[in-house]
C-alpha cells in the first residue's frame, strides 16, 4: 500500500503558474507509474499527465504545451508544473501511483482555482 500526499495547490490568476508535488511513502518501492488527474464538481475524474519509472510521459491534449510532469525516483516524488493556467483548469488535482495492474493508490487531492 502506498500513501500519497499532494501539495502546492492554491488560487492563481489566469495566465499564472503553480507547481504541484506528490510524495509517496509506505510501500513506495516498485512504483511503475505515477500521474496526475483532476476532477471538477459534477465532472468525471480525467487524466492530466502520467510518467513511468523509465521516464515515458503522457499528457492530456488540453494541457499539452502548458503543463510539465516530472519525477524524482530517489525521492519517490512526482511534480506537475502548470503554466499559462486557465479558468477551465480549476479542479481538485489528485496524484496516483501504480505498482501493478491490481495495485493503484490515490492521494486525497489538492484544490487548484484559476480565477480573477
Amino acid at each position: 500500500q502506498v500513501q500519497l500526499v499532494e501539495s502546492g495547490g492554491g488560487l492563481v490568476q489566469p495566465g499564472g503558474s503553480l507547481r504541484l508535488s506528490c510524495a509517496a511513502s509506505g510501500s513506495s518501492f516498485s512504483i511503475y507509474r505515477m500521474g496526475w488527474y483532476r476532477q471538477a464538481p459534477g465532472k468525471q475524474r480525467d487524466l492530466v499527465a502520467t510518467i513511468t519509472s523509465g521516464g515515458s510521459i503522457n499528457y492530456a491534449d488540453s494541457v499539452k504545451g502548458r503543463f510539465t510532469i516530472s519525477r524524482d525516483n530517489t525521492k519517490n516524488t512526482v511534480y506537475l508544473q502548470m503554466n499559462s493556467l486557465k479558468p477551465e483548469d480549476t479542479a481538485v488535482y489528485y496524484c496516483n501511483a501504480r505498482r501493478s495492474a491490481s495495485d493503484l493508490s490515490w492521494g486525497q487531492g489538492t484544490q487548484v482555482t484559476v480565477s480573477s
